[in-house]
């Protein structure tokens, strides 16, 4: 499984038509200064498909503005379509891959309202079979490019007084599954990442929400080279999770679970760990 992708280009290339630069533009496409935009942004990460894709178009329902990023342009703009969104391609898999994304949002935008970071990975199968390059691989898109991300996009939101920024978890870490060790331990990180950064940002009109998903019908599965065969969960649909990132926001939540059930499992695994582990060893 390979992370690297198209590369960051943001901007546009010379018109092809002519072999020279676009004409003249206004000043605030041209880089000295932002477009201005009454409608509120949202940056979505992960919005070539699956949850990401949904994301947007639910955003886009919403009459917000999109940026949308994402290593497939093709799969972008099918995201894209019938909006105004602004696609910014990257691999945040790269070493300056999210600064790169977040000087070109806030190029582009002038301001970030709410980020929703869903790129994301997986692996699976037993961890003494897990190549070095693979561990890499799930823990830093994951868990550190989410986190680089975050503190490049952070600074104008707490300047601004106001924001949010959502993370998309998983269940896996909450109670961690078998087989999917590296992936459950990069989705623990970012839980307590995200409770660790909302008590810093307390008073500053910046706040934080963990999505918390089950099983999803996306070629996440597929991706990671296995299917998913458990009878349950049931896995649910891209759009549920999209409709719980989008009443999250509106509500201001700091978490949710899709389904809302799923805050069980984790609920006994907290309070009697020894249980937990026993329904886990019978149920799986």
């Amino acid at each position: 499984m390979t992370t690297t992708g198209s590369g960051s280009t943001y901007d546009p290339p010379a018109d092809p038509a002519h072999g020279a630069a676009p004409a003249p533009t206004p000043a605030a496409a041209r880089g000295h200064g932002p477009p201005r935009t009454d409608r509120r942004v949202v940056l979505v990460t992960g919005a070539s498909s699956g949850i990401g894709a949904a994301t947007a178009r639910r955003f886009a329902a919403g009459g917000w503005h999109l940026l949308l990023s994402g290593r497939d342009r093709r799969r972008l703009e099918e995201t894209a379509s019938g909006t105004s969104a602004v696609l910014l391609p990257a691999d945040l898999a790269a070493p300056e891959g999210a600064k790169m994304l977040a000087e070109a949002a806030l190029r582009k935008a002038g301001r970030i309202d709410v980020l929703v970071a869903g790129a994301g990975i997986g692996w699976a199968g037993p961890f003494l079979g897990m190549p070095h390059t693979d561990i890499d691989r799930v823990l830093f898109l994951d868990l550190n490019a989410a986190l680089h991300l975050v503190r490049e996009v952070l600074p104008s939101m707490v300047a601004a007084g106001r924001g949010r920024v959502v993370l998309v978890g998983s269940v896996a870490g909450s109670v961690g599954v078998r087989e999917e060790a590296v992936y459950s331990a990069a989705k623990a990180g970012l839980a307590a990442f995200a409770e660790a950064l909302r008590q810093e940002l307390r008073g500053t009109g910046v706040g934080v929400t963990l999505v918390v998903p089950g099983p999803v019908e996306t070629g996440f599965f597929a991706r990671r080279g296995r299917p998913y065969h458990r009878s349950h969960p049931r896995p649910t649909s891209p759009g549920r999770v999209a409709g719980a990132v989008w009443d999250a926001v509106s509500h201001g939540r700091d978490d949710t679970y899709v389904p809302a059930w799923l805050t069980l499992p984790a609920r006994v695994r907290a309070l009697t760990p020894g249980l937990f582990r026993r329904l886990l060893n019978r149920f799986g």
